[in-house]
């Protein structure tokens, strides 16, 4: 069975606007309804392919996109304006709504899992701004989830996409492993051979994926090599809490400075922070992209890590991190040794700044320059639209003498990076962070807020690539100065990338 769908795109409405939408009954046959429609109507899977029999399924019953949830979905359109990756490509089946209608197709055995529709699931950044915008609630974070595991468990990739893939599962989320990598890439930054590859442009054009993955390599800080931080640091003053605070398997690495300053508002805060040694990856890189059997143990991982560290809290400072870890009772929820100590410990699980905000900072502050400083907040999309949180950093952020905080267009826009993506779908997050960066600095500011590691690393690049030298700072990174009384000026920072 040969999919067309890909011709039938180009004759219809990619803007907004209503679908011919089928429907289940409770018998589970099907209705059709008309719904409201602003511009042509979207043909229903069954019409995009060549033959109207159905085949069988080719995902199968483990956990396939829930049809309960994809019925609720009514085809408003809602969505589009707000899908990046839709925004980018102007395709209605690289936007939730024609995904949703691809999952039901290859549900019912309509369409095949082949490699243009895998594609246009591979498409999705998963920044879950669908999930926020959409008025009828579908949850499309549960569905892309389980179509995801669903690929990786039934689609045949190529060669390349195979070892790419088994590159980036077997090292990123591998602390050790990666630095043993970070040595020969040291040396290729430091003896100018970096310069000269970029230079001469090559990579891309051998493999867009490779030049992408080179392209995002930052500056190789030396606190790369080591962990330096103690596995306990007492709180400053009165002890109000005991926190864990995870490191993350990439930020460890590549922004070591923010676990510092993380460490040094909590103490100064009165917190004593534990910081067990064996931790490894949280497992939202693999969560992201399928990967279910190594989310699992990652999981599972993290939380024997932390079982004996009696901490009042687990606190972790990069936005991605923290919303895989508030799922861990829904990913071990199925695993009877696992699944009530899964939900206990993402109870447990706080974003810094969600902390910080609620349990007020009880140190004085102070300015960050003479003048006022014009910041501008860039809200992490697994912060935002996955766990909900964009009031708390601005509120800590403007408790900072001399802060003026500006809000830039397209504010909950994904600046591209989504993990692993702007690696995978180099060509669309390169357009995304050139967007951001732009929009960013429209704002005036001179400092650029960031509280996710794979944004700092997307953005930094594009300004560089902008010619701004425009900092970027996690926002603990901000209170940590004003909180020291080091001036900005004093700091060091810099663009690094």
């Amino acid at each position: 069975m040969n999919t067309s769908y890909e011709n039938t795109e180009a004759s219809k409405s990619d803007e907004g606007g209503g679908m011919r939408d089928e429907r289940r009954t409770e018998g589970g046959g099907r209705k059709d309804e008309k719904e409201k429609s602003d511009s042509s109507p979207m043909p229903h899977p069954s019409s995009l392919i060549s033959s109207p029999i159905p085949h069988p399924s080719s995902f199968d019953s483990l956990s396939p996109p829930d049809p309960k949830i994809i019925d609720t979905c009514v085809h408003c359109g809602f969505c589009l304006s707000t899908c990046p990756s839709y925004r980018v490509i102007g395709k209605e089946m690289d936007s939730p709504r024609g995904r949703i209608y691809l999952m039901d197709g290859v549900n019912e055995g309509e369409i095949p899992l082949s490699p243009t529709t895998v594609q246009h699931f591979d498409s999705c950044l998963g920044c879950l701004a669908c999930v926020t915008t959409c008025p009828s609630g579908v949850r499309y974070d549960k569905l892309i989830e389980s179509t995801r595991q669903q690929v990786e468990r039934h689609h045949e990739r190529s060669l390349p996409e195979k070892l790419l893939r088994q590159l980036i599962f077997s090292t990123f989320p591998y602390p050790n492993r990666m630095r043993w990598m970070l040595r020969p890439l040291g040396i290729y930054q430091k003896s100018g051979l970096q310069k000269w590859v970029r230079s001469l442009d090559f990579l891309k054009h051998l493999s867009s994926q490779l030049g992408a993955m080179e392209a995002m390599l930052p500056a190789i800080p030396a606190q790369a090599f080591q962990d330096t931080l103690p596995d306990l640091i007492p709180a400053q003053g009165n002890q109000r809490y005991r926190v864990g605070l995870i490191l993350g398997c990439v930020q460890r690495l590549f922004n070591p400075e923010v676990n510092n300053a993380t460490v040094q508002v909590l103490t100064a805060n009165g917190c004593e922070v534990v910081i067990p040694p064996s931790q490894g990856c949280c497992a939202a890189l693999t969560h992201h992209q399928g990967q279910e059997e190594q989310t699992k143990t990652l999981a599972r991982q993290m939380i024997d890590t932390f079982a004996d560290a009696g901490v009042d809290y687990v606190l972790v400072n990069a936005s991605g991190c923290g919303h895989t870890l508030k799922e861990y009772g829904n990913i071990l929820g199925n695993d009877p040794q696992y699944s009530e100590k899964a939900q206990a410990f993402a109870n447990q699980v706080r974003d810094v700044q969600e902390f910080l905000a609620d349990v007020g900072l009880t140190v004085p502050l102070s300015p960050l320059q003479d003048e006022p400083l014009t910041l501008v907040y860039q809200d992490a999309c697994h912060m935002l639209h996955g766990q909900k949180i964009s009031v708390q950093p601005r509120q800590l952020l403007k408790q900072i003498p001399g802060v003026r905080l500006r809000e830039p267009v397209d504010a909950a826009l994904c600046c591209g990076s989504a993990g692993v993506y702007n690696i995978l779908q180099p060509e669309v997050a390169e357009e995304l962070g050139r967007q951001k960066a732009e929009n960013l600095t429209n704002t005036g500011a001179s400092v650029i807020a960031s509280a996710n590691i794979g944004c700092f690393v997307q953005i930094s690049r594009h300004l560089k690539l902008q010619g701004k030298n425009v900092p970027v700072l996690h926002p603990v990174q901000l209170l940590d100065y004003s909180i020291r009384g080091i001036p900005l000026q004093d700091s060091g920072i810099t663009n690094s990338l």
